[in-house]
């Protein structure tokens, strides 16, 4: 037994090893100034597509931030699940007040072989005339700053660059346990996805010729997530993701039933089209299965009278925790300093907040293994009120739709649908 608690102890403190050694890059990059930003006569014209179904609880700050972009020549191109939806009202009221440049459509053919999202993207791109040269993707969950076209779209002046992508950050201060869990989770998973170029559909920007020049929406009219599929698709082109380092901040809440469904979805999308899905198994193994193995050992060594057991692996995993604990305050602190000239408010880590984030570290371990294990044998996928029935990555079926009812939707203000 003491072999394997040797083991355990130089997994678990070798593995924190290399998430602080790659959150140093990730900071490093996302704090680099951009050498290039286009000046107005250089850039491209674009269409931000928005998918709505349902209100979300700050769908009308995203749609004010959309209108007042600091880009010359784009238009907003919003699709609506139905004229019935909640959404269409207030993009409606919006889009009157401020702006000449959007369009709202409701979507006219709910597809029955693909996402809803996916069905949305199809129309709405395959609408746009040649004059547009780029298409950038935002969801409805985030607030973006107004830079944030202007900075997603430069790198695509590149050649050999054929999307840009950047991703969100959660912010700590939750009432919800469900919304520290998927804080913390967030923060691995937005260090992966920009060492591997995995694209995010809610941050992202992609040049127009990839869709003459692939069967892009073809797959999207077959697929249950739109972004994961995009490096095979590019890859082939001779073209490149480029990580766009700005983050853009979700104050959304979300309690944990509602992060345990959503993540069983995004783990089964990860699973269908994700090109290095082994590097999720992986993460899986290091930063989940370690430290349960560790805490059980040492539970069993305390009531086997192993104390030299039980002290090395429960000792070693409370240096591991500590040490995660550290990780993501400074993550927090570089992050805030990257984010402050975006917002006009800074999360504020209290004793109370800091204490959460401690006891959240063993707890968002276990909630991602139960969704890692249950996205392992989910053939039915529950979102928005709409089910689908999922046998592989091309094989997606629309089982139960409506319009979005509004009596589905929470009480709660910030609470995420």
């Amino acid at each position: 037994m003491i072999d394997l608690a040797i083991f355990l102890s130089k997994s678990l403190l070798g593995w924190l090893g290399i998430q602080m050694f790659f959150a140093v890059v990730f900071l490093f990059c996302l704090h680099s100034k951009s050498k290039n930003i286009l000046p107005d006569d250089q850039l491209p014209k674009t269409a931000v597509i928005l998918c709505l179904r349902g209100v979300d609880p700050f769908l009308s700050n995203c749609l004010r931030s959309l209108l007042n972009q600091n880009y010359p020549q784009y238009d907003l191109k919003l699709v609506v699940d139905s004229y019935d939806d909640a959404a269409w009202k207030i993009a409606t009221d919006i889009s009157q007040q401020a702006a000449t440049n959007v369009q709202i459509s409701p979507l006219k053919m709910v597809r029955h072989n693909c996402s809803l999202k996916c069905s949305s993207l199809v129309q709405a791109i395959s609408e746009l005339d040649d004059s547009y040269k780029v298409v950038a993707l935002i969801d409805t969950d985030t607030v973006p700053h107004p830079n944030w076209l202007r900075e997603l779209v430069t790198p695509l002046t590149h050649p050999k660059v054929g999307a840009t992508t950047g991703n969100r950050w959660y912010v700590p201060t939750g009432k919800y346990w469900g919304s520290m869990v998927r804080y913390q989770g967030n923060i691995s998973t937005v260090v992966q996805m920009f060492l591997f170029r995995i694209p995010w559909g809610g941050n992202l920007a992609l040049k127009t010729e990839i869709f003459r020049e692939t069967a892009l929406l073809d797959k999207w009219g077959q697929a249950l997530n739109e972004d994961k599929l995009l490096c095979k698709v590019l890859k082939k082109q001779g073209m490149q993701v480029k990580f766009v380092p700005s983050l853009i901040l979700n104050r959304e809440e979300c309690d944990l039933p509602s992060l345990l469904t959503s993540l069983e979805r995004q783990l089964l999308s990860s699973r269908l089209y994700h090109p290095l899905w082994s590097t999720v198994i992986g993460d899986v193994i290091s930063s989940i299965l370690f430290p349960t193995l560790a805490i059980l050992l040492g539970l069993v060594a305390l009531l086997s009278g192993q104390w030299d057991v039980a002290a090395l692996s429960l000792g070693n995993f409370a240096i591991y925790t500590i040490g995660l604990l550290f990780l993501m305050l400074g993550f927090e602190v570089g992050v805030q300093q990257a984010i402050r000239f975006q917002e006009k408010t800074t999360t504020k880590l209290s004793a109370v907040t800091l204490m959460k984030m401690l006891i959240a570290i063993p707890l968002t371990q276990w909630v991602y293994g139960l969704a890692f294990l249950s996205s392992l044998r989910t053939p039915t996928v529950n979102w928005r009120g709409v089910s689908y029935e999922v046998k592989g990555p091309w094989n997606v079926r629309l089982v139960k739709y409506h319009p979005y009812e509004l009596s589905n939707q929470s009480d709660e203000s910030k609470l995420s649908l």
